[in-house]
C-alpha cells in the first residue's frame, strides 16, 4: 500500500486517539479497523502511523477511485467544446486538465475525498455495534460511520496533509520557486499555487502581485516628488499627482477584472455557464407543462416571492440594526480611546516615545478591536443571511469599520483639527514602519510558537507516560505527526466564516485606505506600501508551505466583498484631497 500511496501521494488524514489498552487494536468490530477496511473497499490507498501525539490513518486516491467517485456524485466538469457536462469516467479525454495537467482541481479532490470518507455508511439491516479502546456505541442504519465517530469523539479531526511523498516535491518546487525566490520581486507561479491550494488563495496571491506592480508606478512618481524642487511648479505638481492616483485607481481596478476572468478562463472555471444551463433547463421544464399545472405554479411562484421578499426585508432590518450597535461601539468605546492616543502623541516630545507610544497603541488595539469583531460574529448569526457567503461578506464590511476606525482616527484628528502637515507625516512614517515590522513578527512569530507548544506537551505527555524521562528520548519520527501539530490556516476573527485570507485581504484594505487617503500629504507613502508588499509575498508563501496546516480549499471566483472595500477607500481619496486644501 505504501508504494501505491507513494505513486499518488497522501492527501488526506484521519486524526484517532491513543488507545489506553496496551494490546494496540482491537478486535473484528474494532471501529478504526472497520473503517480501515471500508476506505480500502472504496478504492483508497491506506497507511497507519502510530505517532507520539495519536494515531494517523493517512489517504491517498488513485486517478480511477476520484473518477468514480466523480461520476457518482454527477460532478459537472468543463469540456473541450466549451460545455460543462456531467463527469464520465469512459469519457475521460473529453474533459478539460488542469493547469498541471492533472484531472481533477484541488478543490474537486477535497470533495471526493470528503464523500468517499463520509459516504461510508452502515448498510446492515440493523443497528451496528462498534467499539473503540474497550468502548461501545452504536451506529444507525445508512448513518455515516466517519460522523459517528467524531460526535463520540474516537476521530479527533480530518485534515488535508502537505502533499506526502509525490506532492512533497510540488511543495518544494514551490518553496524555491516562489517562497525563497526573492529576485524576482513580485512574479508568481500562479497555476502551482491554483493546483496547489486551490482557487481562493491562488486568486489572492495574483492580486497581491498585480498591485504590487501597480504600486510601482505611483512610488515612483511619490519619490521624484520628494526628491526633486519644483520651485514654482510646486503648486501644479500636487494636483497632477492627485488626478494621477484617481486614474490609477480606476485603471488598476478594471485590468484586474480583466485578469480574474482570464484565470478563471484558464482555470477552466465557468460560473456564468452553469447558471445559465440551470436558468434553460428550468424554463425548458416550463413550457412542457399544460395550462393548470402553469397556473397553479404562478399562485405558488406569487406566495414564494412575497415570502422571499418578506425575508429579504427583515434580513436587511436586521443588518442595519446590527450596523448601528457596531457604530454606535465604535462610538462609545472606541473613539475615546483612540483620541486620547492622538492627543498623548501631540503631547509626547521625543520621537523615540513616540515610536514606543505607537508601538504599545497598535500592539494595544489588535486585541481591543478583536472584542469588537467577535460581537459582529455574534450578530451575524442573528441575522436572515442567504448562505456562507453572504455571512463572510457581511462580517467583512463589520470589521472593516472597527478596523478602519481604529486605523485612521488618529490620522484625521492631525489632518482635520491641527492641518499640521509635518505632524501627519511624521504620524505616516512611524504608523508605516511600525505596524510592518510589528505586523510581521506577529503574523510570522505566532504560528511557530504554537507548533512549538503543542510539540512540548505532546512529547512532555508522553514522557510523562513512561513515567521517567531518562532513556530513549521521544521525537516526532513521522511528518503527518509534525502536520497534525501546526496550526490551521483560519481567520483570527469568525473562523467558522471565513479562512485565513480574511486577516490577508484586511490588512491589504487598510493600507490601500491609507495610501489612497494620505498620499497627497506624503507622496512616498507608495514606496512603504510596495517595499511591504514585495515582502509580504514571499513571507505569506512561506507561512503557507511550512508553518501553517494545508489549507481546506474554498471556491471562489473572484476576492468577493473585497473588491467594494477597495474601490470604496479609493473614493474617500476625493474628498481628503479637498480636506489637505
Amino acid at each position: 500500500m505504501s508504494e501505491r500511496g507513494a505513486e499518488t501521494g497522501f492527501e488526506m488524514a484521519i486524526v484517532v486517539p491513543k488507545r489506553k489498552e496496551k494490546e494496540g487494536y482491537g478486535g473484528g468490530d474494532d471501529c478504526v479497523d472497520f473503517l480501515v477496511r471500508e476506505l480500502e473497499k472504496a478504492g483508497l490507498i491506506v497507511e497507519r502511523v502510530v505517532g507520539v501525539p495519536a494515531e494517523f490513518i493517512k489517504l491517498a486516491a488513485p486517478i480511477e477511485t476520484l473518477g468514480r467517485a466523480a461520476a457518482e456524485l454527477q460532478m459537472k466538469k468543463l469540456t473541450y467544446i466549451g460545455m460543462e457536462l456531467q463527469f464520465e469516467w469512459d469519457q475521460v479525454a473529453a474533459f478539460v486538465r488542469q493547469p498541471d495537467g492533472s484531472l481533477f482541481s484541488w478543490c474537486e479532490r477535497f470533495n471526493l475525498f470528503h464523500y468517499l470518507m463520509y459516504g461510508i455508511v452502515n448498510k446492515t439491516d440493523s443497528e451496528l455495534m462498534l467499539k473503540f479502546d474497550g468502548e461501545e456505541f452504536l451506529v444507525e442504519r445508512n448513518e455515516s460511520v466517519l460522523r459517528r465517530m467524531e460526535a463520540e469523539g474516537f476521530v479527533k479531526e480530518v485534515f488535508p496533509l502537505h502533499g506526502l511523498l509525490t506532492y512533497e516535491v510540488k511543495r518544494k518546487q514551490l518553496l524555491r520557486n516562489w517562497a525563497f525566490n526573492y529576485l524576482d520581486f513580485t512574479w508568481q507561479p500562479i497555476d502551482e499555487i491554483y493546483s496547489y491550494f486551490g482557487t481562493k488563495i491562488a486568486t489572492y496571491f495574483s492580486f497581491l502581485g498585480m498591485y504590487t506592480r501597480w504600486l510601482f508606478f505611483p512610488a515612483a512618481f511619490g519619490l521624484a516628488m520628494q526628491l526633486i524642487d519644483f520651485g514654482p511648479l510646486q503648486l501644479f505638481v500636487l494636483p497632477a499627482f492627485f488626478i494621477f492616483i484617481i486614474s490609477w485607481a480606476v485603471f488598476f481596478f478594471q485590468f484586474w477584472k480583466r485578469k480574474n476572468s482570464a484565470l478563471l478562463a484558464r482555470w477552466g472555471i465557468n460560473y456564468t455557464l452553469s447558471e445559465y444551463k440551470a436558468i434553460g433547463t428550468e424554463m425548458s421544464s416550463f413550457t412542457r407543462m399544460d395550462t393548470d399545472v402553469e397556473k397553479k405554479l404562478d399562485i405558488y411562484k406569487m406566495i414564494e416571492k412575497s415570502k422571499l421578499q418578506r425575508d429579504e426585508w427583515l434580513g436587511l432590518l436586521l443588518r442595519i440594526r446590527n450596523n448601528v450597535i457596531v457604530v454606535l461601539a465604535i462610538i462609545c468605546l472606541q473613539l475615546p480611546f483612540e483620541l486620547a492616543y492622538a492627543h498623548l502623541y501631540e503631547i509626547t516630545e521625543t520621537e523615540v516615545l513616540r515610536y514606543v507610544l505607537t508601538a504599545g497603541y497598535l500592539f494595544a488595539i489588535q486585541y481591543y478591536t478583536r472584542i469588537g469583531g467577535k460581537l459582529s460574529v455574534t450578530l451575524i448569526k442573528y441575522e436572515n443571511n442567504q448562505g456562507e457567503e453572504s455571512s463572510a461578506a457581511s462580517l467583512v464590511y463589520k470589521v472593516f469599520g472597527l478596523y478602519f476606525m481604529q486605523s485612521y482616527i488618529g490620522l484625521f484628528y492631525h489632518a482635520l483639527l491641527h492641518r499640521n502637515f509635518s505632524t501627519l507625516r511624521q504620524v505616516l512614517i512611524q504608523r508605516l514602519i511600525v505596524s510592518q515590522v510589528l505586523e510581521n513578527l506577529i503574523e510570522n512569530s505566532i504560528p511557530y510558537l504554537k507548533y512549538s507548544y503543542k510539540k512540548y506537551k505532546a512529547v512532555h505527555k508522553k514522557k510523562h507516560e513512561r513515567g521517567s524521562s531518562v532513556g530513549k528520548p521521544v521525537r516526532l519520527s513521522t511528518r503527518v505527526e509534525k502536520e497534525y501539530l501546526k496550526p490551521s490556516y483560519a481567520a483570527s476573527i469568525g473562523e467558522e466564516l471565513d479562512d485565513g485570507l480574511f486577516d490577508d485581504f484586511l490588512e491589504l484594505a487598510l493600507q490601500f485606505g491609507m495610501i489612497m487617503m494620505f498620499a497627497c500629504a506624503f507622496p512616498l507613502i507608495f514606496c512603504f506600501a510596495a517595499l511591504n508588499n514585495v515582502t509580504e509575498i514571499r513571507t505569506d508563501a512561506l507561512k503557507l508551505l511550512v508553518m501553517l496546516r494545508r489549507p481546506a480549499p474554498r471556491a471562489a471566483a473572484t476576492i468577493g466583498a473585497w473588491l467594494n472595500i477597495f474601490q470604496d477607500d479609493s473614493t474617500q481619496h476625493i474628498e481628503n484631497f479637498n480636506i489637505y486644501l
